[in-house]
């Protein structure tokens, strides 16, 4: 290679960029900054250098120079507490090497969908470099995450996706799979004809809609004798999930089993309870909680699909820090294979848990508590 190429396996720079149009790097960076002394048709052809070239930024590596750090923004809603703490944790236990260059702050809303493009906007107004998220409705978000693209804040997904978007990429377990896993055990344990009950949070949310098209896939891929009774979105509140499922059997005694599809699953269990349903028919959750495990070990729940949320966190601050640093693009979308926890190897899933992530000692006074829709991690405010 001669002196006058670049490799090409090198990220492009300022200097590849000031080459190519004929102008000086001091042009570029004007024009890259926004700074006065720079004719608008020079600039403009800047820009679109930078397009044509996939010029990205290094945030870090400026920051670093200046003696400043990089400010991460994390949108994790509150509810479910047992399954977005342990994200938060897996973020934070990622970020802790690198605490004297980069600053976390976790901003909060009280679950998916309420409150999180306020949230978003807030963050726009700060001097922030990154984000991470859990996208609700991909299509509320879209504008956003476009104005964070223009500003050249990369966002970063986590436990859902946004597909659509300019966001950098999604980290997530495999949806579909989790709910096509489902689907087989439950076609296992059921050779006559059975109807499954799904109570999900919200199908807007891709990661709650991929599984129910995953179990329902499958079942036509096998032809199997299990139907889907109904799908019941709870949105993940609580009561709403009891009520909603107390009708449900009510209405259907011929519900055979359930699938719950995401972690709010403790007040669905006390529903089918109290209908002296549990324990009868096969029910599957999903997540792994304190509160959960004694239902798995008592046999009322036959196994739960394990997202490892904590794992999602740590691979979400991950992806976003070396794009910030090291300009390194991850792929758009990154799947993390689900795990099955049944008896048999429960005590082995509880050992690895994040400590203290009950929901309600979370939502309280306990690992994770919020103030002015910020959250304190291990007592400190970051903001």
């Amino acid at each position: 290679m001669n002196g006058n190429q670049r490799d090409t396996k090198s990220p492009p720079g300022i200097k590849d960029i000031a080459k190519a149009l004929g102008v000086s790097i001091g042009t570029v960076d004007r024009a890259l900054h926004g700074r006065l002394g720079i004719n608008p048709m020079t600039k403009a052809k800047v820009l679109k250098m930078v397009e044509t070239l996939g010029y990205q930024p290094n945030f870090a590596a400026r920051h670093l120079k200046l003696n400043r750090k990089l400010r991460i923004s994390v949108h994790l809603p509150r509810q479910i507490a047992s399954f977005f703490d342990a994200v938060r944790e897996g973020i934070a236990e990622a970020a802790k090497p690198f605490e004297s260059t980069v600053e976390i702050e976790f901003r909060t809303y009280p679950r998916l969908g309420e409150g999180d493009l306020d949230v978003f906007a807030d963050t726009l107004r700060d001097a922030t470099h990154g984000i991470i998220l859990a996208p609700a409705h991909p299509a509320d978000l879209k504008p956003w995450i476009r104005k964070a693209a223009r500003a050249r804040i990369p966002v970063v997904c986590v436990a859902t996706d946004a597909p659509g978007t300019e966001r950098l990429t999604a980290i997530s377990a495999d949806a579909f799979t989790s709910g096509a896993i489902v689907a087989e055990l439950l076609s296992c344990l059921e050779s006559r004809p059975s109807s499954v009950l799904i109570v999900t949070g919200d199908l807007s949310v891709v990661d709650h809609a991929e599984k129910v098209d995953g179990f329902q896939s499958f079942l036509r891929k096998i032809n199997s004798p299990v139907q889907v009774a109904g799908v019941l979105e709870a949105h993940d509140d609580p009561r709403k999930a009891n009520q909603m499922t107390r009708r449900f059997i009510a209405e259907h005694a011929d519900v055979g089993a359930v699938y719950v599809g995401t972690a709010n699953s403790v007040a669905v269990l006390e529903a089918l309870e109290s209908a002296g349903r549990l324990g009868r028919i096969p029910v599957i959750t999903t997540d792994l909680f304190p509160a959960l495990a004694p239902y798995i070990r008592d046999g009322k729940v036959f196994a739960t699909v394990y997202q490892r949320p904590k794992a999602q966190g740590r691979m979400a601050f991950q992806a976003l820090y070396q794009f910030l640093l090291q300009n390194t693009c991850p792929p758009l979308r990154h799947r993390i294979p689900p795990h099955i926890v049944l008896r048999s190897n429960l005590d082995v899933f509880l050992d690895m848990l994040p400590a203290d992530v009950d929901e309600q000692v979370s939502d309280s006074a306990g690992f994770w508590q919020t103030t002015a829709g910020k959250v304190r991690y291990a007592g400190r405010e970051k903001n």
